[in-house]
């Protein structure tokens, strides 16, 4: 504790005035303690699998698929990328996807057929 206080009032003048206090003192703090146990050999050593079902990690989409979707699709006729993304990032239905296109349904269910926009994408996402 003592280690803890005279660093505080040695590094006193990092501190901004504009930032929290607490984030601070707890660094100093950490680092003090880091230094104590080096200083004395002694390592703490936990397994991260006694920890890994308490942490888990935050459920988050990756964010390169949607580049590389991005990627594919800009490969496409413009039309036809934009009906894939219709249906396969907007959800949409194929009455939606006609309405927004002005197009017929059944011209949207064509241009979406897996021998057009689907079968290119694939094939383009194999290259």
């Amino acid at each position: 504790m003592q280690e803890v206080l005279l660093a505080v009032h040695l590094k006193r003048q990092t501190w901004r005035e504009d930032a929290p206090l607490r984030p601070w003192l707890y660094a100093i703090a950490r680092h003090k303690v880091a230094d104590a146990f080096r200083a004395r050999g002694q390592w703490v050593d936990l397994p991260m699998e006694d920890f890994a079902e308490s942490l888990p990690a935050a459920e988050a989409p990756d964010p390169t698929v949607a580049r590389d979707i991005e990627k594919v699709l800009g490969q496409l006729e413009p039309r036809s990328a934009d009906i894939v993304r219709s249906f396969g990032l907007r959800g949409e239905t194929v009455a939606e996807t006609a309405s927004r296109l002005q197009m017929s349904e059944g011209a949207v269910r064509v241009a979406l057929h897996p021998l057009k926009s689907i079968a290119r994408l694939r094939e383009r996402m194999m290259e």
